[in-house]
């Protein structure tokens, strides 16, 4: 079967409506082309896989052995000096490096910290949400992520180190993984700066962890002597360097060291960003979420039971992953000949899969740009449909902390709408939105803090 070609510009092929808005492309190649398509980006052509079928098969055996992600993540690990990094690696590899920072990654590593995450909330409200000012709130979430990873995973925050962070983090996903720049940005000196700072921190981090581990109670697990916060996902890195440094390289550890960050700030500051918008926008939405607030926040103290009373929260935020999703497609690589929907896939193309374009559907998702929290309750539950609801990825390459992200989106939002009183520019304010590095709200949407409700 012959496979449709998007139309496009002569030279740039589509690469200016997917810039303007990639969620939007994709629905609206599917909606022309079905599940199969290719399309042409500065006269490279790639192929498209897309809709539910293709979310489906990325989860199957078939797409398993039919796809791998290293060419994405080549660069990064070149960039670096390493030789494998989770999201680029498939099969056995993939495995073996899933299995060390499971525990670290997984909502259990939070679960008896909640507390912890609140007070962490509450100051950066403190010193960057005070009363009668105005907000950036993407650089706000940035930062704010940046202290919560840098407490919660690896042992204490970093806030000296939050600008070095973003900004290698955005050379990296734009140079490096989805090449949206040239790689002779990587020469650029600010770059250059924050790659040796990012290093720098990954040798402190590990530096301080040993320190804490010398100074321990032998019998006492890695992190648990007194005054010493536990650095789960750190102290597993560090264990698997020592007991298997042929899994765990010294050159790994210092990538893995910092991967929170760079999978999480910006990632989990776009989600949380893009809900305040969601929720502010929707008054009836605001006055249900801060009822549920007010109720968990009563407690002398919360635990992963009491998240389950606030149906309303967790709508809102899966509908805010839903309509804004960070991860629009996924980046693969075909790993030999296949068939998809009766179109011939060639070993070594270039491919797209479109996991997120059911978001926009109405056959899963009734009026699909309404917002709409009460979507994922049952009976409803629109976002059980087969292969309808991705906004962590899917297959093996499924995000590895999407429970944890889970949890800490959770509680950080509820705290804020309970601490905050939050108002957009106007009534009518439309999110102003970029998609570089990852599709997100702009770093002009500001909000203003009209005053602290508790």
């Amino acid at each position: 079967m012959e496979t449709p070609v998007v139309r496009g510009h002569p030279v740039l092929g589509n690469a200016l409506r997917m810039a303007k808005d990639p969620a939007q492309f994709f629905v609206d190649c599917y909606r022309e082309h079905g599940p199969v398509f290719r399309i042409r980006v500065l006269g490279r052509e790639q192929a498209v896989l897309a809709g539910p079928e293709a979310a489906e098969f990325l989860g199957t055996q078939e797409g398993r052995e039919s796809l791998r992600s290293r060419e994405f993540w080549s660069g990064l690990v070149d960039e670096y000096g390493a030789t494998r990094t989770l999201p680029g690696e498939d099969g056995a590899s993939h495995k073996e490096l899933r299995d060390i920072m499971r525990r670290g990654y997984s909502r259990e590593a939070i679960a008896d910290r909640l507390d912890e995450l609140v007070a962490i909330t509450d100051r950066n409200i403190d010193r960057s949400w005070r009363p009668g000012t105005t907000v950036p709130v993407l650089r706000s979430m940035q930062t704010l992520v940046t202290d919560q990873l840098g407490e919660l995973m690896t042992g204490a925050a970093r806030p000296e180190y939050v600008a070095d962070i973003r900004l290698a983090t955005t050379y990296i996903i734009n140079v490096l993984v989805t090449r949206q720049r040239p790689r002779l940005l990587l020469r650029d000196p600010r770059y250059r700066r924050a790659r040796r700072r990012v290093l720098e921190l990954s040798e402190r981090m590990i530096a301080d962890r040993a320190r804490v581990a010398a100074g321990a109670d032998p019998g006492a697990a890695p992190g648990s002597a007194p005054g010493i916060k536990p650095a789960i996902l750190l102290d597993d890195l560090m264990r698997a360097n020592r007991e298997r440094p042929t899994a765990m390289p010294d050159s790994d550890l210092l990538i893995c060291a910092t991967g929170p960050y760079v999978a999480g700030m910006d990632t989990v500051a776009n989600t949380t960003a893009a809900m305040v918008y969601a929720v502010l926008k929707h008054p009836g939405v605001l006055q249900r979420v801060q009822q549920e607030a007010a109720e968990l926040f009563a407690r002398p103290s919360i635990t992963e039971r009491d998240l389950r009373g606030i149906p309303s929260i967790r709508g809102a935020l899966m509908e805010t992953m839903r309509l804004y999703p960070v991860a629009v497609v996924q980046m693969r690589t075909a790993t030999r000949n296949f068939t998809f929907q009766g179109h011939r896939i060639s070993a070594g193309e270039t491919i797209y899969i479109g996991t997120t374009v059911p978001h926009f559907l109405e056959e899963f998702f009734p009026d699909p740009m309404r917002f709409d929290i009460d979507r994922y309750e049952k009976p409803r539950a629109e976002h059980l449909q087969t292969g309808a609801y991705s906004p962590y990825g899917r297959g093996q390459h499924v995000c590895l902390g999407k429970t944890l992200a889970d949890v800490q989106m959770l509680v950080t939002m509820a705290r804020m709408f309970h601490r905050l009183d939050l108002r957009l520019e106007s009534p009518g304010y439309v999110l102003a939105r970029k998609t570089s590095p990852n599709p997100g709200p702009a770093l002009s949407f500001r909000v203003d803090v009209a005053g602290h409700r508790h």
